[in-house]
């Protein structure tokens, strides 16, 4: 078994308990901790003994999305790109990302022969809740909460939304970045089912050992007719759309809505920054935000 810093990997109950590992960060996702859960869904992959994968995260959050907490060099304006380089190699930059980083993974993950089920507690936004809804079943506490705030300082949507709750539920969120909680995502199907929160591993688990009672190469074709049967329809094209829209989106700030979000920052950090993006759509339609505060 390979040795993992920003996961744990747990064998058990015919199955495997992924664990995004970086509890003081609520687990956001940098390049080595996506990088691990790579190479621990291909060592999952190969082991006969695994029958299924479940995908969780330490410490209460499943994960607040991608890692934006580091510093970036200062902006041009009134274009959006970082002083000394050009809007063309920016978009090129952002779009091989997207194609690498993300389109490659998401579709790796949807071909997996494999169940994946995500496990999801707490926080799940951005970069987190596509990982949590690309699994092939998603299974949430009720006090789960997912959204995209990203869009909020010029980033992309995620077409998973589009394909798993339909046209209006999914632009309802994506123009927006508001929040979504566990019942509301269950309302809109965004995921299989809530459960409390000290019986989500378990409902997991049950899940995994019922599967485990079919047999593997059954598993795998039914996998394959859904997960491929959607492709057919469209959905990876809708994707590589996804990958070269999201460099665009990467692109569209503006000077009036942007400027005081990266002056944050660099005075107050993170979580300044945050604050300051936030602040505007208080109070959140549901979950721990959806409160006017006193």
């Amino acid at each position: 078994m390979a040795d993992y810093k920003t996961i744990l990997y747990q064998k058990q109950r015919s199955g495997v308990l992924i664990t995004l590992n970086r509890p003081k960060e609520l687990n956001a996702m940098n390049e080595e901790l996506m990088g691990e859960l790579d190479r621990a869904l291909a060592e999952a992959e190969t082991d006969p003994e695994i029958r299924a994968v479940i995908i969780t995260g330490a410490g209460g959050a499943f994960s607040v999305g991608e890692d934006v907490s580091g510093e970036e060099p200062p902006t041009a304006w009134p274009y959006g790109v970082p002083e000394g380089t050009s809007l063309n190699a920016t978009y090129n930059k952002f779009r091989d990302a997207d194609r690498k980083d993300i389109l490659q993974r998401q579709l790796y993950r949807w071909q997996y022969p494999k169940p994946i089920i995500a496990a999801v507690s707490g926080w799940c936004l951005g970069a987190g809740a596509s990982l949590a809804l690309t699994c092939h079943v998603t299974i949430a506490a009720d006090d789960a909460v997912f959204g995209q705030p990203q869009v909020r300082h010029a980033a992309n949507t995620d077409f998973i939304w589009v394909a798993l709750v339909g046209f209006k539920n999914a632009l309802r969120y994506a123009l927006t970045g508001d929040h979504v909680d566990a019942q509301e995502a269950l309302r809109i199907r965004l995921i299989n089912q809530v459960v409390p929160k000290a019986e989500l591993l378990e409902t997991c688990f049950k899940f995994v050992e019922r599967i485990a009672h079919v047999p593997p190469e059954t598993v795998k074709i039914n996998l394959h007719i859904s997960t491929q049967g959607l492709e057919m329809m469209g959905l990876r094209k809708a994707w590589m759309l996804n990958a070269e829209l999201a460099s665009m989106a990467r692109l569209s700030k503006r000077e009036e809505f942007n400027k005081k979000l990266e002056d944050a920052k660099k005075k107050g950090g993170l979580e300044a920054f945050l604050k300051e993006r936030d602040a505007p759509f208080q109070p959140e339609p549901f979950g721990p935000r959806s409160r006017k505060e006193k």
